[in-house]
């Protein structure tokens, strides 16, 4: 589904992403790992458009997709779901979720069933703004605007942050069902028992450039973990 190869990207004479590989399969759940500040927030930004890659490239359901813009990669079946969620605080959970029309020909411009089987609380909250909602509410209703636009390739940047834990499982087990079904997903995450228990595969980054490439399983080897810690 996705493949980028050999990317490298620049903040000025800094030096963000080193000749970073990977490839992200359908119906799997991909796991990017690593500490804070060593590319990957920066990689994920450069997948949806929002850096251009200084070199390297990225194909996305066999397309080259180096040079498109943010809503071409939108309207090709890439769905965002940003770090710190990044909803509209003002507009009610309906009009948030109807945002996501705009990557969508006037004629699919429905939010689908799927989103309220995944998260029925959105379902219920539908008049009230999103700025009410509590942490994992809002959590939710991002992925839910993300899932709007039909992805075929779901990406969120660490969805746990901030999240309790019941609400946490309610986005293990809607990221399940969305792999299921047969969509590919890329996450950022901190919380490592999260990425063993929904992982199908992981990466590891460190100083920008992937140092480990596996199974969830070889997050126990001390070796592996030492690029992990501070």
């Amino acid at each position: 589904m996705l493949q980028i190869e050999n990317a490298g990207l620049h903040y000025g004479a800094a030096e963000a992403l080193r000749g970073v590989s990977l490839e992200i399969a359908s119906d799997r759940i991909t796991c990017i790992l690593g500490r804070n500040g060593v590319g990957k927030t920066s990689l994920l930004r450069s997948l949806i458009g929002h850096h251009p890659l200084s070199f390297g490239d990225i194909r996305f359901d066999g397309e080259t997709f180096t040079a498109r813009k943010v809503y071409d990669r939108a309207r090709a079946g890439i769905g965002f779901v940003p770090q710190g969620r990044e909803i509209f605080p003002l507009l009610t959970v309906k009009e948030n979720l109807q945002t996501g029309f705009s990557a969508l020909p006037r004629g699919k411009r429905t939010i689908p069933d799927e989103v309220f089987e995944l998260f029925p609380v959105l379902k219920e909250m539908l008049g009230r703004r999103g700025g009410d909602l509590s942490g994992g509410q809002q959590q939710q209703l991002a992925i839910g605007r993300a899932l709007v636009i039909r992805p075929k390739l779901l990406v969120l940047d660490e969805p746990t942050e901030g999240i309790q834990p019941s609400v946490i499982k309610d986005i293990g087990r809607a990221l399940t069902v969305l792999r299921n079904k047969g969509i590919a997903i890329l996450l950022v995450e901190q919380y490592l028992d999260f990425c063993r228990e929904i992982g199908d595969h992981i990466y590891i980054m460190d100083r920008g450039k992937v140092v480990h490439s596996g199974a969830p399983e070889t997050l126990d080897d001390p070796e592996i973990r030492k690029h992990l810690t501070v």
